[in-house]
């Protein structure tokens, strides 16, 4: 009798086996999101980043997790963040800016990878082509690391009496070379001298305005870095302490207190990011996605910062400005 009834326990379990596998619910994707500056200052990016999930039918916590790594300003630190997001075997990894997406692309060839980069993604290295990227990584070109030619002629118009303008860099930037050239090739148009100053910590922030007043400089055009956006703060403090007309990529550095930005919409930016990183869950292949040129650019002028650097701006600047 025991022998029979544990023949009949075991066929009702083995039959139940089947419903209960059916019944568990399929995992999670998991997107490793690789940021080369620090959280706080990019937290109005992240939420547009995960509307853009959300358009596309993922939403943080419900169906979809996050792990953010952050290098805080360490560009050093994001191979080892990369590879570690590798093993974790995540389904995409978003990056920004360019040494985010270099790490990435570094670290795996078949994880796909959703990038914000600042200058041209082919010269990169990151995709074969802007239509069909032939490789695991795709995303937005937002031209951050483009525009000096453009700030440079804001400054000019702004200030058409000025000789010496800075230029602040980032020397562990990839794109730092670029940048450069760019800015002093339009300078050379304009008849302008630039100085270039480089920074890549708070600490040598403080020495390169030190060597920008010692050189006199006229006005300061801050180079795209993910870094110097985080550190937007303490730069505006300092254009306005020591009295230099500055420029950035940014719209949060005329918001706190900066005298003028010109650069792509980071909203815009962010959500096509969020947007493709659904695409790319629900089976689409980066390989296919094109990248995505940023088209919406904004101009904007802090008037109380003008008055306090003694600056009138000109009607033809008012007139463009986007917001003031």
């Amino acid at each position: 009798m025991k022998r029979r009834a544990f023949i009949s326990l075991l066929g009702c379990t083995a039959a139940a086996w089947p419903l209960a596998a059916g019944a568990q619910q399929p995992a999670m994707p998991v997107i490793g999101f690789l940021g080369a500056g620090s959280p706080g200052p990019f937290a109005p990016q992240v939420a547009v980043f995960r509307q853009g999930l959300a358009e596309a039918g993922y939403v943080e916590g419900r169906n979809v997790t996050i792990e953010y790594r952050w290098a805080e300003g360490q560009y050093d630190r994001l191979p080892a963040m990369a590879a570690e997001l590798v093993h974790r075997q995540v389904a995409a990894i978003v990056t920004f800016p360019i040494p985010a997406a270099i790490a990435a692309k570094a670290a795996t060839a078949t994880i796909p990878i959703v990038f914000n980069v600042a200058g041209d993604p082919v010269k990169l290295g990151l995709v074969a082509g802007l239509a069909r990227p032939g490789s695991n990584a795709t995303g937005v070109n937002s031209f951050l690391a483009e525009l000096g030619a453009k700030q440079l002629g804001l400054l000019r118009e702004l200030l058409p009496t000025a000789a010496r303008i800075g230029l602040l860099v980032n020397p562990t930037n990839a794109n730092v070379e670029g940048v450069t050239k760019d800015v002093t090739t339009a300078a050379a148009t304009l008849g302008l001298q630039i100085d270039v100053v480089q920074a890549s910590d708070s600490r040598e922030i403080e020495a390169a305005f030190a060597t920008l007043v010692r050189n006199k400089t006229n006005a300061l055009l801050i180079g795209s870095d993910v870094f110097f956006s985080s550190r937007r703060g303490q730069l505006a403090t300092l254009t306005t302490r020591h009295s230099i007309p500055a420029v950035q990529n940014v719209r949060e550095f005329a918001e706190v207190g900066g005298l003028m930005s010109y650069g792509t919409s980071l909203t815009e930016v962010f959500r096509q990011l969020g947007v493709y990183t659904g695409r790319i869950l629900k089976g689409a292949k980066p390989a296919d996605l094109p990248v995505v040129q940023s088209t919406k650019f904004e101009f904007v002028i802090n008037l109380p910062t003008a008055r306090a650097l003694g600056i009138e701006i000109p009607p033809t600047l008012l007139a463009r400005a986007d917001e003031v």
